[in-house]
Formats: C-alpha cells, sequence, structure tokens
C-alpha cells in the first residue's frame, strides 16, 4: 500500500501568516538574581 500524498497548502493571509512566524520565532527568557550559579 502507498501512502496518500501530502496535503499543499496555499496561503491566502501573508499579513497575519508573517506575524505569526515573527511570534513563533520569539525567545523570552527569565532570570533569578537569586539564583546560585556554579
Amino acid at each position: 500500500m502507498s501512502r496518500p500524498p501530502k496535503p499543499t497548502y496555499k496561503t491566502i493571509n501573508w499579513q497575519a501568516y508573517n506575524q505569526a512566524l515573527r511570534q513563533r520565532g520569539s525567545l523570552t527568557v527569565w532570570f533569578d538574581p537569586e539564583m546560585q550559579w556554579d
């Protein structure tokens, strides 16, 4: 048995797509000043 072909998607709303990519790529790092570093 062969697998069915993967579906292809067409992006219609490029503004929302680009914004979602920017949000996905963001990284927030929180540091605790009381943390002990070895």
